[in-house]
């Protein structure tokens, strides 16, 4: 089965500074609600493997080690995460970024799902793993609106 998650947000800041929140992997424990810590093997590149921890709302920690398949600095940022083998629970998660005329970003969090388990996890995407993707919009949203703000601590 296939199964394709979709949320959308605009923030009120450069698609740079959304970038640089976003591909700062090491610091999602200190803002991130939904993938609570990460770690990149090295340099953000395509091929690079991640370490993600997962906290669905309401949910158990899952770690799953996804791979880089495209980094477009300041547009796009996606990986692949399988659970096992492939074809049982394989999850291509994406992150786009557009400019908006005012000078925000709109962002698209998606990731399309397929495999054997998709099905009945269903409902648990449907709930806990969407609402996951929304917190993290809204989280990433009030990180990269207070890098911009005046006075705001520069990491």
């Amino acid at each position: 089965m296939k199964y394709h998650l979709y949320t959308e947000i605009d923030i009120d800041a450069p698609p740079a500074i959304v970038w640089k929140v976003l591909t700062d992997v090491d610091s999602y424990a200190d803002w991130n609600p939904f993938i609570v810590s990460s770690h990149s093997d090295g340099e953000l590149v395509v091929g690079g493997q991640l370490i993600n921890c997962l906290q669905q709302p309401g949910g158990k920690a899952m770690t799953f080690r996804p791979t880089v398949t495209e980094l477009e600095p300041d547009r796009l940022f996606e990986w692949l995460g399988r659970m096992g083998l492939p074809r049982v629970f394989d999850g291509r998660h994406r992150f786009e970024l557009e400019p908006l005329a005012d000078g925000g970003t709109h962002l698209v969090q998606q990731e399309w799902l397929a495999g054997a388990l998709v099905r009945p996890m269903r409902r648990s995407l449907d709930k806990k793993t969407l609402r996951g993707f929304e917190l993290m919009n809204s989280a990433l949203k009030t990180q990269a609106e207070a890098a911009i703000s005046p006075g705001a601590p520069q990491r």
